[in-house]
């Protein structure tokens, strides 16, 4: 597993974390990094995603809603939402990153925390983004 691949699982699970207790993310990530085994090399790439996510969270939510046709965020799952959070981030702040590894990087993450039924929604979702962005 790549270490930006663990770098998102790790935000990703701080994401998730962030919603069910209400905490502020940048808090969580840091309740996780201090309690359990996490990669060093994952964290600056990790510590990037939370700073972005955070900073643009409205306009990120605002992309997702605008492709998400008949679906509010709240009735997306906590996880689906975090993994499409993450995408868009990447799709729209980091350049370096080619679109089709950020779709497959998140389909990835979507196979591993999600269900069978996410993996379709999520790309298209994130494909939609990555046309209006890219």
């Amino acid at each position: 597993m790549s270490i930006r691949r663990k770098a998102r699982e790790l935000v990703l699970q701080s994401l998730y974390q962030s919603e069910l207790n209400g905490k502020p993310v940048s808090e969580t990530f840091l309740l996780l990094r201090e309690h359990f085994e996490i990669n060093k090399k994952a964290l600056p790439y990790a510590a990037e995603l939370v700073e972005g996510l955070v900073e643009h969270h409205g306009d990120l939510d605002q992309r997702i809603s605008q492709q998400a046709k008949n679906w509010r965020m709240e009735r997306m799952s906590l996880i689906d939402r975090n993994i499409i959070r993450i995408g868009v981030y990447e799709l729209c702040f980091c350049a370096e990153i080619p679109t089709e590894v950020v779709i497959n990087e998140a389909m990835e993450v979507a196979k591993r925390f999600s269900t069978d039924e996410a993996v379709p929604f999520i790309n298209g979702i994130l494909d939609g983004v990555a046309k209006d962005v890219r």
